[in-house]
């Protein structure tokens, strides 16, 4: 973008959203927690499947719209990053619930595969990282591999969060930015016209300079 473009943005250019980590593990809780429900859930009788399903895709696809519609509305944005969060953690308690109704250990730091799965989970964001252990994976590996995702999904949605609090108290929202725009538009039409006001005087100067010249050849004008 150039500069002169940046001076009459309006529109707030996002990320595209399949880049970011935060959306990369959330479409991996998706796909993870319906694999988890249709392996380890009863299929009929139990409300807990459409919730966690409906939480996990909640997640997702409020991280898809929060983004398309931050181009436009900062407020929206956070609103709906913060519905996301909202819905993953709800999910992770259905998962810890899931696991302690089972007495299933949650992995914490004393556990000898906590590290491993943190690190796992931290350096991988894509499908195609997971789904192969989808079908292998226990009910237990599975719960706890998704409660390592809610917790570091929602600390990167709660960090872009804080970024953008920031920005907008620095730059506005969308009003400030029209307000921006419209100001630098003026601002340089207003120096184009003065710089035409000076140029004027030289060029009268510049005419008379030459009619005399022209007269001085005897040469009619």
């Amino acid at each position: 973008m150039t500069t002169t473009e940046k001076k009459y943005q309006i529109l707030k250019r996002q990320m595209p959203w399949r880049n970011a980590f935060y959306y990369q593990k959330s479409e991996v809780l998706y796909q993870l927690t319906y694999v988890f429900c249709q392996r380890f859930l009863p299929a009929h009788g139990d409300r807990t499947v459409d919730q966690m399903v409906q939480a996990a895709r909640s997640g997702k696809q409020n991280i898809i719209e929060g983004t398309e519609d931050g181009e436009t509305s900062t407020e929206m944005h956070v609103k709906l990053l913060n519905v996301a969060r909202s819905s993953l953690q709800e999910l992770r308690e259905d998962y810890r619930d899931y696991l302690s109704s089972r007495m299933l250990p949650v992995w914490e730091p004393s556990h000898p595969r906590y590290q491993s799965m943190q690190e796992f989970c931290k350096e991988h964001n894509k499908m195609e990282d997971y789904q192969a252990f989808f079908q292998k994976w226990t009910d237990e590996e599975m719960a706890n591999t998704a409660l390592t995702l809610c917790y570091q999904t929602d600390a990167m949605l709660n960090k872009t969060l804080l970024r953008m609090e920031k920005e907008f108290v620095e730059h506005g929202g969308i009003k400030e930015r029209m307000h921006q725009a419209r100001t630098n538009y003026r601002k340089a039409q207003d120096e184009e016209l003065a710089s035409l006001r000076q140029e004027v005087p030289a060029l009268r100067a510049e005419v008379a300079r030459l009619r005399a010249l022209l007269e001085e050849n005897g040469i009619k004008y």
